[in-house]
């Protein structure tokens, strides 16, 4: 599987804090592994839309969907409380 970004991930991307991106990027690997990496908790989000959500850490959530190989990231984004 291949990542692709939309413009809107990418702008969050640049704004992340630090500490966040890197927890990110590693989360990123463990999905281009295996969708179903325990510690991602990868779950189907929006089922009309077919947008799946998946854990950065406690605070935080990205979204993507999948096209044929590739997953394609939405937005990540504080995780509502």
């Amino acid at each position: 599987m291949t990542l692709r970004y939309s413009e809107k991930a990418g702008k969050a991307l640049e704004t992340l804090p630090t500490n966040i991106r890197k927890a990110f990027f590693k989360q990123v690997k463990f999905l281009e592994q295996n969708l179903m990496h325990p510690s991602l908790h990868a779950k189907k989000y929006d089922e009309s839309e077919d947008l799946w959500q998946a854990r950065v850490n406690k605070g935080w959530r990205f979204y993507f969907l999948i096209q044929d190989d590739v997953y394609y990231i939405v937005d990540i984004i504080p995780h509502p409380k």
